[in-house]
């Protein structure tokens, strides 16, 4: 039986550890980059010319609003803002940098619903 693939994944990570961001990579049978340097562009607009799809039909899934979310704005493509996990998956309700992050996000956009 042949599965359909009904979208492309692809692992774009800020880490600086090869061997970390590859064992999760080759568990999860993805493509990948280390050290992305996420928000500047420059390597991700690399990925993105060799997937035959344009930036504003990809999706950026991150838990940081400063490197991922800001990427994916820059580059016209949807995002998608999620929670901090821990290596269990477990969501961590005590990330200060994230907490930061949001409130100052409130403050630049002026949205404080």
């Amino acid at each position: 039986m042949h599965s359909k693939k009904h979208f492309y994944i692809y692992l774009f990570s800020n880490n600086p550890s090869r061997n970390r961001i590859k064992l999760i990579a080759n568990q999860l049978i993805l493509e990948y980059s280390h050290s992305a340097g996420k928000p500047r562009i420059r390597k991700l607009k690399k990925v993105i010319d060799g997937i035959p799809h344009s930036s504003n039909e990809i999706a950026i899934i991150g838990d940081r609003i400063f490197t991922d979310i800001l990427v994916g704005n820059r580059l016209g493509m949807h995002t998608i803002l999620v929670d901090s996990v821990d290596c269990y998956g477990k969501r961590l309700n005590n990330n200060q940098l994230q907490s930061l992050e949001r409130y100052l996000a409130k403050i630049i956009t002026g949205d404080f619903s």
